[in-house]
């Protein structure tokens, strides 16, 4: 389960599969990490999500990973 909390903004980053840096929509997640029901809420965490607009490639990456 996933919420979008923001628009979409468009980047130029590097892509691994274009081999070159192309527009990519950038976007923060929440995503639910635990499978139990009680205390879901709790288990949210953002994620960075990237596409790239030329490929269509979309990398996730958690934003609270010490």
């Amino acid at each position: 389960m996933s919420k979008s909390e923001t628009g979409l903004t468009e980047l130029t980053e590097y892509c691994d599969i274009c081999g070159v840096r192309t527009p990519h929509n950038v976007s923060i997640e929440l995503k639910t990490e635990s499978t139990k029901q009680t205390n879901q809420e709790f288990s949210r965490e953002p994620y960075r999500v990237t596409e790239c607009v030329k490929c269509g490639d979309e990398n996730l990456q958690r934003m609270n990973d010490a």
